[in-house]
């Protein structure tokens, strides 16, 4: 029955895939193959999301059948033998859909697990974000649409998949060590195109202003110029889906700070006790400052070179104490935009709770690089303020006393849920990041 259901699998996503080439273009026709590559290649897709994509495929064979048949009665055509022929179609997709949901496909795609349902509800949620920006975006948005106009369903669909297959990565990761990446990966297309796009190219740069990619800005910059409240915005809908981890998954400078801090031959170090003191003075001047500067008519050329002058000692504090600690220290003692992450962070719901079977060995302060679980903050049973709900504590500890929290929600199912909002985040921001 398998060799039946890659058959089937095969000749659907040919039709889906010729209907699509007929009525557009080979970029809305190349994704109708992905189920056929999954036949073969399992891991590729998650069974739910391609039985989705097998009634998804019913229902617009099913409606265009109807309306062609409409069309053929309207104008006293024979009729039926399309009607036929394009049911047949259908039922074939209902047939591919039935299989992969019984045994047949738990003997091909494998058991359907957690796992599944998370890959393909951040597939979903990826696609549902993407859909409507792209759509409503006044200019070509993704990289790929911006080469090759008319693609932007295909693109849309790569980063849907790029998303399973991250929430599958980040379920299943033992070691700590795929948020690092897929975090490396966002910083380094966002400044390539600003790189290249500084060199030229101004397809890589978005249209409007172009401006520091300094994190201290997100606040400082709309308080200086009154307007240009977009990135602020967009801070506040991460918080509010994930709370601090912005700081752990979506800032384009924190992930330098990571980098470097696991290049330290020893295990992280403590913050010093001023560090918080220093903190909070930093948070004040990137709010005062720039009211100061507004308010006197201080030309924007200043208020630009003290904000590159901010940024350039950042990347100091990164090169020379987070690589010798081990611990970032530029996002947990210097900047002020995780400062506010974490102060907020505290008001939400998301967090990483330690039970009451702690042991207190201190594995899991050894992959904590944000200062969060001192002794001190084990002896309190709670990660500290800095704790950007980064998840690299939770493998480590051997005795599965750390986990995510949400009320109403198991510790499981919190992890499941927070790994696919995080993805998807991820997948979205990768998708539209330039400046």
């Amino acid at each position: 029955m398998t060799v039946l259901l890659r058959i089937l699998i095969v000749l659907c996503s040919l039709t889906t895939a010729a209907h699509f080439l007929r009525f557009g273009t080979l970029w809305d026709a190349a994704p109708a193959l992905l189920p056929a590559a999954a036949a073969f290649f399992p891991r590729l897709l998650p069974r739910p999301l391609l039985v989705l994509a097998a009634l998804g495929g019913a229902l617009l064979w099913a409606g265009h059948g109807m309306e062609l048949a409409t069309w053929r009665i309207n104008l006293g055509l024979p009729w039926a033998r399309l009607a036929l022929i394009l049911g047949a179609v259908c039922l074939a997709h209902l047939g591919a859909a039935l299989l992969m949901l019984g045994r047949t496909g738990k003997k091909l795609f494998g058991p359907l697990t957690d796992a599944d349902l998370v890959r393909t509800a951040t597939a979903l949620l990826v696609g549902a974000v993407l859909v409507p920006v792209v759509d409503k975006t006044p200019f070509p948005l993704l990289l790929g649409e911006r080469f090759f106009p008319g693609s932007e369903f295909f693109w849309i669909c790569l980063f849907a998949i790029y998303g399973a297959m991250v929430s599958g990565w980040l379920l299943t990761d033992s070691r700590g060590k795929v948020r690092g990446r897929i975090w490396t990966l966002f910083s380094a297309v966002f400044f390539a195109q600003l790189l290249l796009g500084l060199a030229g190219w101004s397809i890589f740069l978005m249209t409007g202003k172009l401006h520091l990619p300094v994190p201290a800005l997100i606040l400082a910059g709309p308080l200086f110029r009154g307007e240009g409240f977009f990135m602020p915005i967009l801070l506040g809908v991460s918080l509010v889906l994930t709370g601090p981890a912005w700081c752990s998954y979506l800032c384009y400078i924190g992930a330098w700070d990571d980098r470097l801090a696991r290049l330290a031959p020893t295990r992280p170090a403590p913050l010093p006790a001023w560090a918080p003191t220093l903190r909070v003075g930093l948070l004040a001047a990137t709010l005062l400052i720039p009211l100061a500067l507004r308010l006197l008519g201080v030309p924007w050329t200043w208020a630009l070179g003290l904000a590159a002058a901010f940024g350039i000692i950042g990347v100091l504090v990164m090169a020379l104490v987070s690589r010798r600690s081990g611990t970032m220290v530029h996002c947990t003692a210097y900047c002020p935009i995780g400062l506010v992450n974490n102060l907020i962070g505290k008001v939400l719901p998301w967090r990483v709770r330690i039970d009451s079977g702690c042991t207190r060995c201190g594995v899991c302060a050894k992959a904590c690089r944000y200062n969060a679980l001192t002794c001190a903050d084990l002896e309190k049973g709670r990660p500290g303020l800095t704790c950007s709900l980064c998840g690299d504590c939770l493998p480590r500890c051997p005795h599965g006393h750390l986990g995510y929290s949400f009320p109403g929600l198991t510790r499981e199912r919190a992890r499941q849920v927070f790994v696919t909002l995080a993805a998807s985040l991820h997948v979205v921001f990768l998708a539209v990041a330039r400046i």
